[in-house]
């Protein structure tokens, strides 16, 4: 059911590619940055700044409206009843509204903030989508996760300072002051010479705390590590009845961390008790200060309170200063980081490609080389190879001979160093490799699954497709008889990257995927390398069912699931040594024949 707030935020793919190029325009700075991020966003967190004042001023007020009652209650001769009465009221009606205006400021700050969450993460999304596999490859995943969720976070909890937390700095330390300064100069001299010494001691006794909580920090990572691999290693430990080992082991770093755990505790104590007596000592002064003006006669009796509020409003708020700067470089270093994947030049370029309508499946690589970009040694060597349509092409080899950069150069993943590959004709450089892939189908080693249903994942993009449709493509994929006996059928849960179904179903399911697509040309992985022998033959028939007249490349290990190839290609440091059919190369006796006689 969909949340009527949502009316708030309308993700439009014209909007994030608009996000993401005014991101460019930006530079690297990241003050620039940030206020791109909330452009749009402007209107409510100039309200969200007003509607604080609003919701703060009881806080400011109080402390005056404190003091006046006190001074009417104390000299009735100088003052009359009602200014009581108004006093009370005014602050009276300044409380109540605390309700409106923080609805309204919260209601504000989080249009600001969940829209710039949305649009920033979804242009990162689909940044992402534009860019390399070779980027990819080159980041890890939880960089790119982190970068999505805890730096957006950063960003969200750095506006949110700027905006809520230096506002409430700034009215206070303006009111306190302003009031200070209107009413005794003797007063707020006293604070400007008070005050810098109250934050001082503040920053000596937080420095000192620091190093003592870092390491408290960094024995709780160790724990949490030993405790992680504790728990992976039990069915080792059980296995080799090694259970007093492991327990004794992560005994002796609890140990340890519960002895960091007691000093910091005693430290915590000892310098926060030290932090708050030397900080009362500066209230006591302060109240006597403004206590001998009072008994003098100089400031109104009521003034004491207003004074010590303000006092201490004054140090608590530099103190806050001092407390957000790491929260401000965390934010700014956040808005760098998410940076690292807008500013990347590492994109697949499809802009003014030709669109591929249709597929026929033949290819041809003339004098291919292939090297990474970090790397300049070469992983492929001059391969030549050519498929013709509705061809099965086998390709054996050893691991590193180049199989798999083959594989991802078909799909269009990586682009020939040198030489060409041509697609039914075409020069794979000129096209759209978007128009192309929709034309193709793979099914990996390891099958990706999402959770979901195993409908969902069988429809995955497909989700127009008829029962029909699903129910044949799992026929194909010998999945038909698994499916009905399970008891909600297409409807039962996969689990997280489907765990709670076998290697086997999991692999069929994605043959299932790509037999949805009906695609022109299917490309295998190694689909069967990890399987047991009933699952290899079930899958072995599947694959024979579904390479009917499509083109079909099959990387495999196990040379007994490509005896019904067309043709088997073998490769061998970055270059095709042999091609022909099965009985060819086993009548050759050459290299394919070498890898048949190992394996038998």
């Amino acid at each position: 059911m969909m949340n009527s707030n949502t009316k708030y935020f309308k993700p439009d793919s014209a909007v994030e590619e608009e996000f993401y190029k005014s991101f460019l325009k930006c530079g690297h700075s990241p003050l620039k940055i940030l206020l791109r991020i909330y452009k749009g966003s402007y209107w409510e967190l100039i309200k969200t700044v007003i509607f604080y004042i609003i919701q703060y001023s009881p806080a400011l007020l109080m402390p005056i409206c404190i003091a006046n009652v006190i001074n009417i209650a104390t000299y009735p001769d100088r003052y009359d009843y009602n200014q009581l009465i108004i006093n009370i009221a005014v602050i009276t009606v300044f409380v109540v509204q605390n309700i409106g205006s923080m609805y309204i400021c919260t209601k504000n700050k989080s249009i600001a903030n969940r829209r710039a969450e949305l649009y920033l993460r979804a242009s990162l999304a689909r940044r992402l989508h534009q860019l390399s596999i070779g980027f990819h490859k080159e980041m890890k995943s939880g960089r790119i996760q982190s970068k999505i969720m805890r730096d957006v976070e950063c960003i969200e909890s750095l506006v949110d300072t700027l905006t809520i937390s230096f506002t409430n700095i700034a009215i206070t330390l303006i009111t306190a002051i302003s009031v200070t300064l209107s009413k005794s100069l003797a007063v707020f001299f006293f604070f400007l010479v008070t005050v810098p010494c109250a934050v001082l001691l503040m920053m000596l006794f937080r420095k000192k705390l620091r190093k003592t909580n870092a390491d408290y920090r960094h024995e709780v990572e160790s724990t949490s590590a030993q405790a992680m691999e504790m728990i992976e290693l039990i069915p080792v430990t059980k296995a080799h009845a090694l259970e007093e080992t492991a327990i004794s082991r992560f005994t002796k770093q609890l140990q340890k961390m519960a002895g960091i755990s007691m000093t910091l505790d005693k430290t915590n104590v000892l310098f926060g008790a030290s932090s708050w007596v030397c900080f009362q000592l500066l209230q006591i002064a302060c109240l006597l200060f403004t206590g001998t003006l009072a008994f003098r006669g100089i400031v109104p009796i009521g003034d004491i309170t207003l004074y010590q509020t303000y006092f201490g409003s004054i140090v608590g708020a530099i103190n806050s200063i001092i407390g957000l700067l790491p929260i401000i470089t965390r934010g700014f270093e956040s808005v760098k980081s998410v940076g690292d994947i807008m500013w990347s030049d590492d994109v697949e370029d499809n802009d003014n490609k030709e669109l591929l309508k249709n597929l026929n499946g033949e290819y041809e690589f003339k004098n291919v080389h292939f090297h990474y970009s970090d790397d300049p040694r070469p992983v492929l060597q001059g391969l030549d190879l050519t498929v013709k349509k509705g061809e099965t092409i086998a390709l054996v080899g050893e691991s590193g001979s180049g199989k798999s950069t083959i594989i991802n150069m078909l799909i269009g993943f990586y682009k020939p160093t040198s030489g060409t590959l041509t697609i039914d004709g075409r020069d794979i450089n000129k096209l759209d490799l978007r128009s192309y892939r929709s034309h193709i189908a793979t099914v990996p080693q390891t099958s990706v699954l999402f959770s979901g249903s195993i409908r969902d994942n069988i429809t995955y993009g497909m989700e127009s497709c008829t029962e029909e449709q699903i129910w044949e493509a799992l026929r194909i994929a010998n999945l038909e008889n698994v499916i009905s006996k399970l008891p909600n059928g297409l409807d039962t849960q996969v689990g997280e990257h489907g765990d709670k179904l076998s290697g086997g179903q999991r692999q069929r399911i994605a043959i299932a995927r790509a037999v949805i697509r009906n695609a022109s040309v299917i490309i295998f992985d190694e689909a069967t390398s990890a399987l047991d022998t009933v699952s290899e033959k079930l899958i072995q028939e599947s694959i024979d069912r579904l390479a009917k007249d499509r083109t079909t490349f099959i990387v495999a290990h196990r040379l007994s699931t490509i005896r019904n190839a067309d043709k088997i290609a073998v490769i061998k440091d970055g270059v095709c040594v042999e091609f022909g059919t099965w009985e060819e190369l086993i009548k050759k006796q050459g290299e394919f024949y070498r890898f048949r006689a190992l394996q038998i």
